[in-house]
């Protein structure tokens, strides 16, 4: 059965094309908004070529596909005939929603589709980082300040990124949003916040904007679009028909501009700000503490398509404070699932299931832990508990001695190199414990069929 074919499969079985709001991906999951949610036969999707499970999740239906689901959503987009600017033909619905099904909707349809750049932004930065440390290459050097254009014009132009992917997921012009993000990156605004020299503008000699610099924040230009798609509404509303092509944007850009500049940005500033405190103050309770409650929740989250909401946390760390720690127990975290994984690999005697379960193992060490969760852990319920505990157990251990990371990067063992420097040995020591702990556990829990 092809790719075409199965999309068209899907969408017979949420109840055709009329039963569906919106479609996205992330990384490894195809994510369906419906109107109607009872329409699905889940039964029918799962035993699907390609596809390794399904579920419905804060009212948002996941498929779980692999890494290869760009291939399907853009089909499925060709089948729908999907337009980035078509309105929600249910915002009833999405009024009904709980806060957070609609905040998991936003977090992951935005995140999902720029993750590639960040994490290809974010590797080069840990081997560079990795290089420096070993002396491979001068810290002052013409390559490194080359390789790291690479590396950090994707986090400086986080915004423009973020703009885009969000004017997607709230229906609005993706040109405009971009223009906002243009507004609060200008060089006027982002040199006057490194000066320090004043904390405000005066607009019209009494409206103060205040100065921030916008580079690499998250909550501020995710914020801006979604009142974006309000605002272009309601000017093109009202405004007459011979003149909606050029007054509807430049009304838009002026009345949003100015909004950004002086509410939704700073607003969006001290939120990122309020994050960033909660999380360091559960470090400053007990780095330990953080560890076991972050490495016991992360394998749930990814098995729940939450995981996403530690992204804009660990982004704002990197903004704030130059580094992450939330990141390397999202590491430890993927090792665990894949030390389970293995454990299950030595129990099984069929060959081909053998075969399915080693290839998923595989999949975890590279970063991609869906294919473990889905088609191993969820059958094996107390290795998926082995790994929870081998998850938890190694973010404790290496939030104890401190381990950081100071640039977004893909969870897999070959991110390793961006930890080179003084926490290297911790890291590499919390990976062991990881793996050996969770493959052991669930060696131990698991019986044939269980």
């Amino acid at each position: 059965m092809d790719k075409r074919e199965v999309v068209k499969l899907i969408i017979q079985n949420v109840g055709g094309k009329e039963n569906i709001n919106n479609v996205w991906h992330c990384m490894t999951r195809l994510r369906l908004d419906l109107k109607d949610n009872n329409k699905i036969n889940q039964e029918n999707i799962n035993r699907l070529d390609g596809i390794m499970g399904s579920q419905l999740q804060s009212d948002q239906y996941q498929i779980v596909i692999g890494t290869n689901v760009k291939d399907y959503y853009d089909l499925f987009s060709k089948e729908m005939e999907l337009s980035n600017n078509t309105e929600s033909q249910n915002d009833s619905k999405n009024s009904k929603k709980g806060i957070i099904s609609i905040f998991m909707d936003i977090v992951s349809g935005v995140f999902g589709p720029i993750v590639p750049a960040i994490a290809g932004a974010g590797m080069i930065k840990g081997l560079l980082a990795g290089f420096i440390a070993l002396k491979i290459i001068s810290n002052e050097s013409d390559t490194v300040k080359i390789i790291d254009m690479a590396a950090s014009g994707v986090f400086t132009f986080l915004p423009f990124f973020l703009a885009v992917s969000a004017a997607k997921i709230f229906k609005t012009n993706q040109y405009l949003a971009a223009a906002i993000a243009a507004c609060i990156m200008s060089p006027n605004m982002i040199a006057a916040a490194k000066e320090g020299a004043v904390a405000s503008f005066s607009f019209l000699g009494f409206v103060p904007i205040p100065v921030f610099n916008y580079s690499g924040s998250v909550i501020p230009i995710i914020f801006a679009v979604w009142v974006l798609s309000y605002v272009y509404k309601m000017v093109d509303k009202v405004m007459p028909e011979v003149l909606k092509t050029v007054f509807t944007p430049t009304v838009t850009l002026f009345i949003m501009s100015f909004l950004t500049l002086s509410i939704i940005g700073p607003v969006g500033i001290y939120l990122g700000k309020g994050l960033a405190v909660i999380i360091q103050a559960l470090f400053n309770i007990s780095p330990v503490l953080a560890g076991l409650i972050v490495g016991a929740i992360r394998p749930v989250a990814i098995l729940t398509g939450m995981h996403h909401a530690m992204t804009p946390i660990a982004l704002q760390n990197f903004q704030e404070q130059g580094y992450d720690m939330l990141m390397p127990m999202m590491f430890m975290a993927n090792m665990a699932i894949t030390g389970a994984t293995l454990a299950v690999y030595f129990k099984e005697k069929d060959k081909k299931e053998k075969s399915v379960i080693l290839s998923s193992a595989i999949s975890g060490l590279l970063g991609i832990t869906e294919p473990a969760l889905f088609g191993v852990l969820t059958k094996y319920k107390k290795a998926f508990l082995a790994a929870t505990i081998g998850s938890s157990a190694a973010s404790a251990f290496i939030a104890f001695f401190g381990v950081r990371i100071y640039g977004y990067i893909l969870s897999s063992i070959f991110s390793l190199p961006a930890y080179i420097g003084p926490y290297f040995p911790f890291a590499v020591a919390g990976i062991l414990i990881a793996i050996i702990l969770s493959c052991i556990l669930s060696y131990v829990f698991v019986v044939k069929g269980k």
